[in-house]
């Protein structure tokens, strides 16, 4: 049986609930697909992080790492939880400003950010950069004596540490296209040239070790190379972070075969570890900073299809079709991410092994390779669970498809926050040539 999260449950019609919202109705009124965020659900995981970080009595700053799903309501919801946010494009910081996110409390994290993206980040008067290479040093200091202003800034470093996830979300080890390794004498030598120009306030380091990691092992390690480091560039160069962020890339539930700490074991194993070894350390204990993106949104994110086209292949299998597909999530097609679903619509019987597809013409567009489900027929709902991550975020027009909507649901209401794309929408950006 796949999972239920948050406020989800079957109802007396036997039709899937989301944030006491009937998702049938919102599929007559929305369309399919549709992406459905559960309001509370995001709400529990955030305060999850929050709160033990204060029991703790340590000072923390949660920031939510907007890659995972970034809309405008999204930041509404961050500034109720009273939680900070990255960024990683001028259109991720663009979409915060307008918002209403506080600039201050947003930092901007990248390996190639542009000379533009820079200048706004900078005229926005943008909380935190975080500085990831030497180009970069060079660029955003020629931006900032240009400007006559000094900027906060963090410097990610690459601790060569390797966690257990996927190659390609995978960013600690030294050969990384991120940061400034260590082992070679990079992270040293990009200390030493912030603290001597004027226009960089070094206010601490950065290190990220990959994503949808459930062993804690891994940031236990990073904390020790960190405190490490910060020791010995406390006796060499007098250096005082204020400022530890160690990151995000906590795991969450796809399917029964995860088993992911909750949000509170993290942060107090993470926490803990920093507090024993930091003894030693010459200053006070800085800041913990982590940036949670995923573990915050993405169980609480449905996507609902609609049935079509069935195949079935005698001895082989039964393909099932949907509306959607790789172009509202292409984790599946891009890393063999693994999904559960369940039909939405009604109490199902005969349950049957099947692979569900997308629409998309592509033989790779396979959002679950092999799922039990009972029968389906044409018309029926299928929701896929733990999608609130890197889906709506990675939606593309691939054969020239809509992108979804997305709905908010919260206490028996349910909210638009993306419109459906138009036709119209699809062509907007096409000039004619005659």
């Amino acid at each position: 049986m796949c999972m239920l999260f948050g406020t989800a449950k079957f109802n007396q019609d036997n039709h899937l609930e989301i944030g006491g919202v009937d998702t049938t109705e919102l599929v007559k009124e929305y369309g399919s697909p549709l992406f459905v965020y559960d309001v509370a659900h995001i709400r529990q995981m955030a305060r999850g992080f929050k709160q033990t970080f204060e029991e703790m009595k340590l000072k923390n700053k949660v920031i939510y790492a907007s890659k995972a799903f970034s809309c405008l309501a999204i930041y509404d919801l961050l500034k109720e939880e009273s939680l900070s946010c990255d960024v990683v494009s001028g259109g991720e910081l663009f979409t915060a400003l307008k918002g209403g996110f506080p600039a201050s409390e947003i930092e901007f994290h990248g390996n190639n950010k542009t000379a533009v993206e820079l200048r706004e980040a900078v005229a926005a008067g943008i909380g935190t950069i975080i500085i990831d290479n030497f180009y970069e040093i060079e660029l955003l200091s020629s931006i900032l004596h240009e400007a006559g202003k000094k900027q906060k800034v963090l410097f990610r470093v690459s601790p060569g540490i390797e966690a257990e996830t996927h190659e390609y979300i995978l960013t600690g080890q030294e050969d990384s296209k991120f940061g400034f390794d260590v082992a070679s004498g990079q992270a040293e030598q990009a200390l030493q040239m912030l603290l001597n120009d004027d226009a960089f306030e070094v206010a601490g380091v950065h290190c990220h070790i990959g994503s949808q990691i459930f062993d804690t092992t891994g940031f236990s390690l990073a904390a020790d190379k960190m405190i490490e480091l910060l020791a010995a560039w406390t006796e060499a160069y007098q250096f005082e972070a204020k400022i530890l962020n160690v990151g995000g890339g906590f795991g969450i539930r796809y399917t029964s075969s995860n088993d992911p700490l909750p949000p509170a074991e993290f942060v107090k194993i993470i926490a803990a570890k920093i507090q024993e070894h930091w003894k030693k350390i010459s200053y006070p204990l800085p800041e913990i900073q982590i940036e949670p993106g995923r573990s915050i949104v993405a169980e609480a994110g449905t996507t609902l299809y609609t049935v079509g086209s069935q195949k079935e292949i005698p001895g082989i299998r039964n393909y099932v079709s949907v509306d959607g597909g790789m172009g509202d999530n292409i984790r599946p097609a891009l890393y063999e991410a693994e999904y559960d679903a369940h039909l939405a619509n009604r109490a199902g019987d005969n349950p049957e092994k099947i692979r569900l597809v997308g629409k998309y013409c592509e033989s790779g567009d396979i959002l679950i390779r092999n799922i039990e489900m009972p029968r389906l027929v044409p018309g029926d709902l299928v929701a896929l669970t733990s999608t609130g991550a890197y889906g709506y975020s990675m939606a593309s027009n691939y054969n020239r498809n809509l992108k979804p909507a997305v709905v908010f649901v919260e206490d028996g209401a349910a909210t638009l926050v993306v419109r459906r794309e138009t036709y119209e929408d699809l062509i907007a950006l096409d000039v004619p040539i005659k």
